[in-house]
C-alpha cells in the first residue's frame, strides 16, 4: 500500500499527462493554474459536472489529482515547502496541507473541491498567486481575466477521452 505522499506524486504526474491529452499545459508554474481554471470553467457549472464532461465520472480522484498538482507546484515555486500528511487519517486525503518556510498553511485538495463547488469566486490561479507573490515577486498576469474567452465547449463524450 503506498503512502499519501507516494499517491500524491503519482497523482499529480498523471493529471498533468490528462491535462495536456485534452490541450491544457500544466509545467508546474503558478501561471499553469490559469489552466486549472479554464479547465473547471469548462467542465463544471454551479458546483455540478457537466454533462460528458471530465468531471462527470470519478470526481474525487480527479480533485485529489488537481490538489495534489497544486501542492507540488507550491513546493517547487517555494523553496523549503513541504507536505505535511497523516497516513493514518481516515479522511487524510482531503486534510494533507502543504507548509511554507514561513510557517503559512495551506490545504491544497480542499481547494480544489471549494473551486468545484463555488466556482470562479475560488479560482485556483489567484489563490496561487496570493502565496506567492511576495515570495517570489512575481506579478500577476492579466491573461488570467481572459479565461471564459478562451473556455471550450464540451462536445464529445467523457469516454472518448479518457
Amino acid at each position: 500500500m503506498a503512502t499519501l505522499i507516494e499517491d500524491i506524486s503519482k497523482q499529480s504526474t498523471w493529471i498533468v499527462t490528462r491535462f495536456s491529452d485534452d490541450g491544457f499545459n500544466l509545467d508546474y508554474t503558478i501561471h499553469s493554474f490559469i489552466e486549472i481554471d479554464r479547465f473547471f470553467n469548462e467542465h463544471s457549472k454551479n458546483g455540478n459536472a457537466v454533462k460528458g464532461g471530465r468531471l462527470e465520472k470519478n470526481l474525487g480522484n480527479i480533485l485529489f489529482s488537481i490538489g495534489s498538482y497544486i501542492g507540488e507546484t507550491m513546493i517547487q515555486t517555494v523553496p523549503g515547502t513541504i507536505w505535511i500528511t497523516n497516513d493514518l487519517d481516515p479522511e487524510g486525503e482531503v486534510n494533507a496541507e502543504i507548509k511554507f518556510p514561513d510557517g503559512w498553511t495551506i490545504w491544497p485538495m480542499q481547494r480544489a473541491i471549494r473551486r468545484f463547488k463555488n466556482g470562479e469566486e475560488d479560482s485556483i490561479y489567484v489563490y496561487g498567486h496570493h502565496f506567492i507573490k511576495d515570495r517570489k515577486n512575481e506579478p500577476f498576469d492579466e491573461t488570467y481575466w481572459d479565461i471564459n474567452k478562451n473556455t471550450k465547449q464540451i462536445n464529445k463524450p467523457w469516454w472518448k477521452f479518457w
